[in-house]
């Protein structure tokens, strides 16, 4: 009987390769692949990307590629077929009759939204001087002489659908995120000995000697000197409009009275030293104007606007290799904003917002800066550092408690978030937003959050993270992806999968004494096994193999779910009947039932070191153990 089932099961995924070509959809319906949503709204209204349509045999949903070349190089990958079945019919757009011309930036522009072609008789034009938001694109056309009048004017070459299979696309991937977290570092590094030198700069004034007051000083010193403020508290708002550096000598505050930005930067190579802060303004929304040249028309004009011009304790706008070291706010807003800055460093500075999580704004808000944000502490408020399109951005060793989102990151690219360590934020420690593309999440420590980690977009790396007693540890929400090496334990839900697009690469973590392992929405079969890899799950049962348990481990399953934490299951979960279903759910692509499959789940945890120091170690036996009695405090 069990068998019929399967095999039933089986065909309602199987399409008739004989059946009837499907016409092409609306692209808005498609499951969207290749551009990100800032990418998106920053072209203009006129331009038309290529796009690429897909049918697959064993996947429900039609997956929609800005660009061939993103197709052609994501069906190479490792599994694709395993997870997609193969593409029954292939649309691409089509420039024919379109007046198709390149904008100065090189994207496509035409007279008329282009129509859709089969690729399979379609001719691409290669390397021309045609691109889109991340680099060259493929250009389609139905009639080759079409193709060859727009070589004739943009250069490149012609080819069809079978040389464009063949043809190899440069293009950057998850493994690139994880290949570049040593430069990030290394970048970091260079940033921070750049803006060292602020910080030792000759003395000119004294404030209390020299001048009466900290304004009066910055409008009185030479610039690349330092003005050195005696101990005491003073009670002004400044704004500082040329390269100096304000020093602060013992017990220094610089105090606000409650209505605005308290120091306000608009010079570059500024630092700010030995300083606290208060007297900060409660102003969370629709902020002041800028102090800078701003773009009205810009995208995304109306948030910039909403927040960049809010209340902080320190305010730099368009100021670049900004140093703020050794300074302490308190602030019922934000600590520190940044608006269009570059190579801005900002460490060993503590920010207290307000108790309440849904109070305040940020400690650290980085509108379009490109920064350094380590060796820091951000306590309370809304959000401990958020980051809004501030690529290559790197935060490290920062500490984060009792936000309602500790790092938050909306429209960033490319950024390095490493050894933070965040507790009890009410909602998420670190959440990545917006579809970004190639962030690297490494070796921080999330513990006693509603959500661990949530990190979104695609090609994002996330490496030798513990996520420890949160309600869920892991989010999965991002596409084309790297999850390795990372320790979930003791979570009520270890991580629940939500991307539609089962294309992430999850092997080597360890899931340990977890309420439930890994859970799953409706969809597609997820593979997290690679090359004859995956990852540790505490309680599973298996005879060892080497290295390996004997069998596949689904931890969406009603049986393997309860393995962990339920006598008995161990050996129902040995019944021959069951071990073929689970063989059958993770070589077939239309078995849907388990919706998370291991092939190769290992014995023993692959991070020893990283899960002693969650305190779950005990908790982890290895698969030929089939029991283990712990108490936990």
């Amino acid at each position: 009987m069990l068998a019929v089932v399967v095999l039933a099961s089986v065909g309602l995924f199987v399409v008739d390769p004989g059946s009837t070509t499907p016409d092409p959809v609306v692209f808005d319906d498609t499951v969207p692949v290749g551009l990100t949503l800032e990418a998106e709204r920053g072209l203009d209204d006129d331009v038309e990307l290529p796009r690429t349509q897909v049918f697959y045999s064993q996947y429900r949903y039609v997956v929609g590629y800005y660009g061939v070349e993103t197709f052609v190089e994501t069906q190479r990958q490792p599994e694709h077929e395993q997870r997609f079945g193969y593409p029954m019919t292939v649309y691409v757009s089509d420039y024919s009759d379109t007046g198709v011309e390149l904008t100065e930036e090189g994207h496509p522009t035409a007279d008329r939204q282009p129509g859709w072609t089969d690729a399979e008789s379609t001719w691409f034009v290669v390397d021309s001087d045609a691109v889109t938001p991340h680099g060259k694109t493929v250009v389609p056309f139905s009639d080759r002489e079409d193709a060859a009048a727009f070589t004739d004017e943009h250069g490149g070459t012609v080819h069809d659908w079978a040389s464009i299979l063949e043809t190899r696309f440069d293009g950057d991937d998850a493994t690139v995120a994880r290949d570049r977290v040593d430069d990030r570092h290394q970048q970091a590094d260079e940033r921070i000995e750049t803006a060292e030198p602020l910080a030792d700069r000759p003395t000119s004034i004294v404030v209390g000697d020299d001048t009466e007051t900290i304004q009066e000083a910055i409008e009185e010193a030479p610039a690349n000197t330092t003005i050195e403020i005696p101990e005491g508290t003073y009670e002004e708002t400044i704004e500082i409009d040329r390269p100096v550096t304000l020093a602060g000598d013992g017990d220094v505050t610089l105090r606000g009275d409650g209505n605005g930005t308290v120091a306000t930067v608009i010079a570059d190579r500024v630092a700010i030293t030995g300083l606290e802060i208060d007297g900060v303004g409660n102003v969370t929304t629709e902020g002041r104007e800028l102090p800078v040249d701003f773009d009205d028309d810009a995208w995304d004009a109306a948030p910039t606007q909403f927040y960049a011009g809010t209340d902080a304790g320190i305010a730099t706008y368009a100021a670049d290799e900004l140093l703020v070291q050794d300074v302490r706010i308190d602030t019922p807003a934000s600590g520190i904003i940044t608006y269009a800055g570059a190579d801005i460093v900002i460490r060993d500075v503590t920010v207290s917002g307000p108790e309440d999580p849904s109070d305040g704004l940020a400690g650290v808000l980085s509108f379009q800066s490109a920064s350094v944000i380590e060796a820091s502490t951000y306590q309370g408020g809304s959000n401990g550092i958020y980051l809004y399109r501030s690529p290559t951005t790197v935060i490290r060793e920062n500490t984060l408690e009792g936000n309602r989102l500790g790092i938050h990151l909306m429209h960033t690219d490319d950024a390095l978030l490493a050894d933070n360590v965040l507790r009890g934020q009410q909602n998420t420690g670190i959440y990545i937003m917006t579809g970004p593309q190639r962030n690297a999440v490494v070796g921080n420590t999330v513990r006693e959050t509603a959500t661990g980690l949530s990190p979104g977009g695609s090609d994002t790396y996330v490496a030798e993270n513990s996520l420890v007693e949160n309600e869920l540890g892991l989010r999965v929400d991002t596409t084309a992806s790297i999850y390795e090496n990372n320790v979930v334990a003791g979570n009520d839900v270890g991580a629940a999968v939500s991307t539609i697009l089962p294309t992430n690469r999850v092997v080597g973590n360890d899931f340990v004494a977890n309420g439930e392992h890994a859970t799953a929405s409706a969809g597609p079969l997820r593979i997290w096994s690679h090359g004859g890899d995956g990852n540790y799950w505490q309680g599973g049962a298996g005879v060892a193999d080497g290295d390996r348990a004997d069998r596949s481990y689904t931890p969406t399953d009603a049986i393997d779910s309860r393995l962990h934490r339920t006598d008995g299951t161990q050996t129902l979960a040995r019944a021959p009947a069951l071990q073929a279903l689970a063989g059958l759910e993770g070589s077939v692509p239309g078995m849907r039932t388990g919706s998370i499959v291991d092939q190769a789940p290992t014995c023993e945890p692959n991070n020893p070191d990283l899960l002693e120091r969650t305190g779950w170690a005990d908790h982890a036996w290895p698969c030929y153990e089939t029991t283990r009695t712990i108490t936990h405090d």
